[in-house]
């Protein structure tokens, strides 16, 4: 590629505004960036820039957002002065990069640790495309993408994937290795993209020696940004990043475990609280292809969004943290107490609740599908008499939950099926308005995916939740100790899903087979084995 003389165009303050206004892909941070950093004359660096890969995502018929973060030294602070950097891109309709259809300049700035989000526009609907960035004479790798079906347009079929619950320290990314070499048209992550705690000396089943500071629990910007510039050095995380578009929302371990709104796990005192999610937020933007609406305002994000492919499918992707009351009977497993069956209790918040409804009656779409964060389906944890359940899941918000499916009940929502994560077990769940009848309609189907790590390869929650599943027959499938995804190939006729399996995730190189598939077929909400 030809350097750049960026010198040159630097002469003086006002050529350097209009050549960056001209690339016309600068976002508003960027642009707040002009004034307060300047932009480096030469873009040498000390080692690889692109060493956390490109990434893309949120495609629509003309557009998708692309990815990376100028990181040369990635787990001691990113290793790029904090000035603001001009990045070139371009994107192509063939894998070699010479039917180059648009190009533009960006910058990457300090204020977001040097990553830098395209919206690329212009684009034909329904398109493999392939995109590069350049700094310097450093190219990044290749990413391939997909733009959406147009609005309307027959789509024949979608085949995608959804994972969750990706703990770097309990095991290798095998599962994102074999879902590379799946045909897929786009993949969902439903949360826990990163973990949090602190990780052990010994760097877990990877057995890599890590600086001290990744030892601690993570609660400033530093410290996020560390955590996601470890978990996306992984090589296959990145190549099934530069081989799909993702569509992402966070759960809890993005910030603290099992936080509500502004309230933490331990009760720290909100100011503090609301200080550390404004951390972690920013660094999640930072690490993710998301748009420019996605933008944190201080401890404030707006994630939750709408995708639509063809008349095929329509997504609704779930914010289950933001704005969701604290669980009114506490935390952990409790019996249902009085204050569950508050109204006024949300999971969703009041905003983004009756977003989800109207969407819903206006889709037009064959399958609506919710893609969210937590447990839907309710799971009496009691055998025998009494009720147990766990509070950070929709259980703890029951009205909520009810008013969500009597909503795609009483309209007659077409083929409601919910994609779920975080539980680190597998179950497949028909959704009912009365879960403890066994005559009640069901509404909806759930898919509750494994996750790729989280737990490794310990045999921890079948033998804790497998006894209690014959107190809940809604539950049709369970299995508690594999790691993995859910492959899904969709069409108007059925939604079939497939339970991938990797063998281990003590070696990044385990094969995977499909431990069970299941089936939805049009206009009958339940699904089947097969």
């Amino acid at each position: 590629m030809e350097r750049v003389n960026f010198q040159r165009l630097l002469s003086t303050t006002a050529k350097r505004r209009r050549f960056l206004l001209g690339a016309g892909t600068l976002t508003a941070s960027a642009m707040a960036s002009l004034w307060t950093h300047k932009v480096a004359a030469k873009s040498r660096f000390s080692a690889y820039p692109f060493s956390l890969g490109v990434a893309s995502g949120d495609p629509l018929p003309d557009s998708v957002i692309l990815w990376t973060r100028l990181a040369p030294d990635p787990l001691n602070g990113g290793g790029i002065p904090p000035v603001n950097v001009p990045v070139r891109w371009q994107i192509a309709s063939d894998e070699n990069m010479r039917k180059v259809v648009l190009r533009g300049v960006t910058l990457a700035t300090p204020e977001l640790a040097h990553s830098v989000h395209v919206n690329v526009r212009g684009l034909q609907p329904d398109r493999w495309y392939w995109y590069q960035f350049t700094v310097g004479s450093e190219d990044s790798p290749i990413g391939r993408t997909r733009t959406a079906p147009a609005i309307g347009a027959r789509l024949n079929q979608l085949n995608f994937a959804f994972v969750t619950c990706q703990k770097w320290e309990d095991g290798f990314y095998s599962a994102y290795r074999r879902l590379a070499e799946e045909n897929l048209d786009l993949v969902f992550h439903l949360g826990d993209y990163i973990y949090e705690y602190g990780i052990p000396a010994t760097g877990g089943v990877r057995n890599v020696s890590l600086p001290e500071e990744f030892r601690k629990e993570t609660n400033t910007l530093e410290q996020y940004r560390l955590r996601y510039a470890l978990y996306k050095t992984d090589p296959d995380l990145q190549k099934a990043h530069a081989l799909f578009p993702f569509i992402v929302t966070w759960d809890d371990h993005e910030v603290e475990n099992d936080y509500t709104d502004d309230i933490s796990e331990n009760n720290d005192p909100v100011k503090k609280f609301l200080k550390r999610r404004t951390a972690a937020y920013q660094a999640y933007y930072e690490h993710q292809p998301l748009r420019e609406f996605s933008l944190p305002q201080g401890p404030d994000m707006l994630i939750y969004r709408r995708l639509t492919f063809g008349n095929l499918a329509e997504f609704n992707v779930l914010d289950s943290r933001q704005y969701r009351s604290d669980q009114p009977c506490g935390d952990g497993e409790t019996p249902r107490c009085p204050a569950a069956l508050d109204p006024f209790k949300t999971m969703l918040g009041t905003q983004q609740e009756r977003w989800l409804l109207d969407g819903l009656d206006r889709s037009q779409a064959r399958w609506n599908i919710l893609a969210q964060q937590v447990l839907m389906a309710q799971l009496d944890h009691q055998v025998g008499p009494g009720e147990i359940f766990w509070n950070d899941s929709w259980d703890g918000y029951p009205l909520a939950r009810n008013r969500v499916l009597s909503h795609i009940a009483s309209r007659r929502i077409s083929n409601p099926v919910v994609i779920t994560g975080d539980w680190h077990s597998t179950f497949v769940n028909d959704l009912k308005l009365n879960f403890k009848a066994s005559n009640s309609p069901t509404v909806a189907t759930e898919f509750v995916t494994p996750s790729i790590t989280s737990n490794g390869d310990a045999n921890v929650y079948g033998p804790y939740y497998g006894p209690k599943i014959p107190e809940n027959p809604h539950i049709k499938f369970f299995d508690g100790d594999r790691r993995g995804y859910f492959r899904v190939n969709l069409n108007y006729k059925r939604w079939q899903t497939d339970l991938r399996i990797v063998t281990t995730v003590s070696r990044p190189d385990a094969p995977i087979y499909t431990f069970a598939s299941f089936v939805v077929e049009n206009d009958r909400p339940g699904a089947i084995r097969v």
